[in-house]
């Protein structure tokens, strides 16, 4: 049980340590993906192939200490090669369950714009309820279980679109961009010395068990929110459905994610309480794929990251 806030961020450190012996450079990614996790929610990893998106959850399933699954989305894959299906057993005289790989902590849905719409609903269920129904009987899942899902955002030939309900179970839209210069020369030089990212897992020490991560997810009630903040949160979420350049704000849920993730950040900062700076920092990725653009602002090249600017100086900043 973690006792203070120190000992919490104790280990979150030794985690960043864990995670640094194989993810070379991509700060940002690996500090919103330990804040999905200490929120107990679901990332949409956006990306260009090569980033090391699917290592990056490789990683965190082996420090945390949690099963990890992956699943490639095409056009073919159907819902039961997901979820699982009953197999009448000839021996028993009596159907049984063959689980799909959604049975597992860290499920990584690898291109999920590739698979239809059918398809894709197959995690709804699970991201929100965690749990799974098969042949009418409901099996539950793990309560760590977590869905990073990962698109291709440059290639569009041959995908589904994700429905905005679906997009709408994702805390945060994680972008991971190239690595720095200094940080590929690193990855090179790792290479020549005969360790790929792959064979530094083997390095990697598990640092939780069954059940600690609930643990370290609990420990957030040691970051406190000042009212001021909650409403400061309230007002930018609700201004997104009201401003010039949206078509469509953002629900509920996205405030609620904002305040989590707001809460995660300064945890992950070294702080046991928010400021506005966090919700600043957290406003993209948790409101970038649940705000729609008008036409006539797309036209003109706003991207959600202006729109939200301009709203985000129309709200007065909490002292």
């Amino acid at each position: 049980m973690i006792a203070d806030f120190e000992q919490f961020q104790a280990v979150l450190e030794s985690v960043n340590g864990e995670i640094r012996k194989v993810i070379i450079g991509q700060e940002a990614p690996v500090r919103q993906a330990i804040i999905v996790l200490l929120s107990g929610q679901h990332a949409l990893i956006e990306g260009v192939p090569g980033l090391a998106k699917t290592l990056l959850v490789r990683t965190l399933a082996q420090v945390l200490g949690c099963e990890f699954a992956r699943i490639q989305f095409t056009p073919d894959l159907m819902p039961a090669d997901i979820t699982g299906t009953s197999v009448f057993n000839l021996q028993t005289n009596q159907f049984a369950l063959v689980k799909g790989p959604i049975f597992t902590t860290f499920l990584l849905a690898d291109e999920i714009n590739r698979a239809p719409a059918k398809t894709q609903s197959a995690l709804l269920q699970a991201m929100q309820e965690r749990e799974v129904t098969i042949d009418r009987e409901t099996h539950r899942l793990s309560p760590d279980f977590t869905v990073f899902a990962t698109q291709n955002p440059i290639e569009s030939e041959g995908t589904y679109p994700l429905p905005e309900a679906q997009k709408d179970r994702f805390m945060l839209k994680i972008p991971m961009s190239w690595p720095e210069r200094e940080d590929e020369l690193k990855l090179l030089g790792r290479m020549l010395g005969g360790d790929s990212p792959e064979a530094s897992l083997s390095n990697v020490q598990p640092l939780l068990g069954p059940g600690q991560l609930m643990e370290l997810r609990e420990a957030l009630r040691y970051v406190t929110i000042r009212q001021e903040i909650v409403a400061y949160m309230v007002d930018l979420v609700r201004k997104t459905r009201t401003a010039d350049d949206v078509l469509v704000g953002a629900g509920p849920r996205a405030t609620q994610s904002l305040m989590l993730a707001s809460r995660a950040h300064a945890a992950v900062a070294g702080r046991d309480f928010v400021t506005p700076d966090d919700v600043k920092e957290m406003a993209l990725p948790v409101l970038d794929h649940r705000i729609i653009l008008r036409p006539e602002s797309e036209i003109e090249g706003v991207t959600v990251a202006e729109a939200l600017g301009r709203i985000l100086k129309e709200i007065p900043v909490p002292r």
